[in-house]
């Protein structure tokens, strides 16, 4: 059922699928659907939106996946607000008053899991275990749990333990690390000019002997292991993560469409591919590039439709 499939995931462009883009999935049939604000309205609107979608491809866990973080990052922002609830928060609260935290992060996490199920969505990107820097870019800042990464692994745990146990998916965050980039990879390339043996031991250490199926890269360049790609083009940074990080599950990209890469939408698709990304991922809509995308991405091999398939055992 899931073979014919390629290896990409896209976003859409509005509330409802358009004509346009219900060709678009019979033809190309991306491995999954990933909604932003923009997709979303009320309870209602994205529960006919994820049913459509899921109608396309027969298949009632077909992964339609989200950024649902708390704080800043709060695609349900029409329907529920978070502001406050940052990751930084559960950080703290963690180190204060860990009793609390267990407490306060489960309704968190059930919270969220009830309205995620509700709407017909099963992946939520998280956790994010890039480690809070100071003097970095705030594109991370108060979405990291904390600058200490063996806090930030423990919660990284705890937070993927009970999404599951509420049968929703997750996906790390961004591996090997953004911690330290000093600008935003959305609009420019960051440079980390660390030695490995010092990332080891702090960025990297977060993302090892975490129980979830799904990582997704940082668009950084990692100046001492490869000074001209970003991780995602890097075939030296996705063997560290095999090897070093030592994990085995199914590698997404970041957005293929931000600007850290330069090239054109054909040629990160490829390049994502190359250096052993499983999946690319194209977040903005647009329909064109989404063609580009879906014409370079190959058909799911025996690794990804295995992995799927244990993520669909997540689901029952």
């Amino acid at each position: 059922m899931i073979n014919n499939r390629r290896s990409f995931i896209v976003g859409l462009k509005s509330i409802k699928l358009s004509k346009k883009e219900k060709f678009f999935l019979k033809k190309y049939k991306p491995w999954g659907v990933i909604l932003f604000t923009r997709n979303i309205k009320n309870i209602n609107q994205t529960i006919k939106l994820t049913s459509s979608i899921k109608k396309i491809f027969n298949d009632k866990n077909y992964p339609i996946l989200i950024d649902q973080e708390g704080g800043r990052i709060n695609r349900l922002k029409n329907i529920i607000s978070f502001d406050n609830l940052t990751s930084e928060f559960f950080g703290n609260k963690y180190v204060k008053e860990k009793i609390k935290f267990d407490i306060i992060y489960k309704l968190f996490i059930d919270k969220i899991s009830y309205l995620l199920k509700l709407m017909g969505i099963n992946i939520n990107t998280v956790p994010v275990l890039d480690l809070r820097v100071k003097g970095a870019s705030n594109i991370i800042g108060d979405r990291s749990f904390s600058k200490n990464p063996k806090i930030i692994s423990k919660i990284g745990d705890f937070c993927i333990k009970n999404f599951h146990q509420n049968r929703i998916g997750t996906v790390m965050k961004h591996i090997p690390g953004h911690g330290h980039a000093k600008v935003d990879s959305h609009h420019f390339t960051p440079i980390i000019n660390k030695k490995i043996s010092f990332l080891i031991k702090k960025d990297f250490l977060p993302f090892k002997n975490k129980d979830t199926l799904f990582a997704m890269t940082a668009h950084v360049v990692f100046n001492k292991i490869d000074q001209i790609n970003t991780v995602t083009h890097s075939k030296k940074i996705i063997e560290l993560i095999r090897k070093k990080i030592g994990f085995k599950n199914i590698i997404i990209s970041d957005d293929i469409s931000m600007k850290s890469l330069k090239g054109t939408i054909e040629e990160n698709t490829i390049k994502t591919f190359k250096a052993g990304c499983n999946l690319a991922l194209h977040c903005n809509g647009n329909l064109k590039e989404m063609q580009i995308v879906g014409k370079n991405s190959p058909y799911l091999n025996n690794f990804i439709i295995k992995k799927t398939s244990q993520f669909y055992k997540i689901l029952r």
